[in-house]
């Protein structure tokens, strides 16, 4: 873990509302203002260097690429996620269980993992610090390993102010990086987020290298603008001694709403033209399907590249058309 010495680094620490005990969240925006509404600037703007050790391991490629695939499902309705699982089964090695700001409220992530489990699909669940205390975290990722799920996706959280939960209280007793640290130490396979094309771009990899060195062995690069910028993102990380698995987020939208619905959440980050390319297309379900697609062939010939993150824009009540669309996609790119 890195040592954390400078008065300015502690100044920011007590400051940020989410408590971000190793550098800025990924919600800073263009601007260098905090995503917490009216809070003003982010404590964290100066880039303030600090020290990071991690053990380098050597690089095992694989012959095939992993695919993790989000799985889409209605909130708290067990027979949507099954649903879905069901549609999914073989098209992934895993299936990412995220979190949406329109849907605070799911069911527990070791609940949804145990559901698929049920129908012969490995679950990777996401486990945010927003809502749980370091003690129901514990709690929370040893049920995770108990259901069977493949690994976790630690990540911070936004805030409580975001998304349709603002009556509620944020917790943030730990961060992204300490929640890695819970997770190793509970014998899961950890994935982490890194964004590159969040400010302050230049915290951007230090940040994500103090996750590594608390046991993160999978890194999943956000969307930062098309196949260039990540594999600039991937030669840095793999140049500063990664080893581990690298998935690439791969952006997947079959139609205008499901577009705007990806929109919202990577505006800015996605590919140029991708998603106008969907709207002037006669079918824009295949042509949606054909994109994402030819992307992730075109992220997955770059070298330090293992695999695909099917990030999918999913609109309420077509749950099950978007888990058709990227069973097709997730089938055509494992051999």
């Amino acid at each position: 873990m890195a040592n954390i010495a400078s008065t300015a680094w502690e100044v920011a620490r007590a400051a940020c509302p989410k408590h971000m005990a190793h550098g800025p969240c990924a919600g800073v925006s263009d601007s260098g203002a905090c995503e917490v509404p009216s809070f003003g600037p982010c404590p964290y703007t100066g880039a303030w260097p600090f020290p990071i050790a991690f053990e380098e391991g050597t690089r095992r490629e694989s012959a095939k690429p992993f695919v993790l695939t989000d799985l889409p499902g209605a909130p708290l309705d067990a027979a949507s996620l099954r649903a879905s699982a069901r549609i999914l089964a073989g098209s992934a090695d895993a299936f990412l269980l995220g979190d949406h700001g329109a849907e605070r409220v799911q069911f527990p992530p070791s609940y949804r993992a145990r559901l698929l489990a049920d129908e012969g699909v490995a679950a990777w669940p996401g486990i945010n610090c927003r809502d749980r205390n370091r003690v129901a975290l514990e709690g929370e990722l040893a049920a995770c390993a108990d259901a069977g799920a493949a690994g976790v996706h630690c990540v911070t959280g936004d805030h409580p102010a975001l998304g349709h939960r603002p009556d509620a209280m944020p917790v943030f007793d730990l961060d992204s990086t300490d929640l890695t640290a819970l997770a190793r130490r509970a014998g899961l396979r950890v994935s982490v987020a890194h964004n590159p094309a969040s400010p302050p771009a230049g915290l951007r990899l230090p940040r994500l290298l103090t996750k590594v060195a608390a046991g993160a062995d999978v890194v999943v690069v956000d969307h930062c603008g098309g196949a260039e910028p990540v594999g600039r993102a991937v030669d840095a990380l793999r140049g500063a001694g990664f080893a581990g698995t690298v998935l690439v987020c791969v952006p997947v939208a079959t139609d205008a709403v499901s577009a705007r619905v990806l929109a919202g959440f990577a505006a800015g980050r996605l590919p140029p033209g991708y998603l106008a390319r969907l709207f002037e297309a006669a079918d824009q379900r295949v042509a949606g399907i054909d994109a994402a697609i030819s992307l992730a062939r075109g992220l997955l010939a770059h070298p330090g590249v293992d695999g695909v993150n099917l990030s999918a824009g999913t609109r309420a009540g077509h749950e099950l058309a978007t888990a058709r669309d990227l069973a097709t996609i997730g089938r055509e790119l494992r051999p």
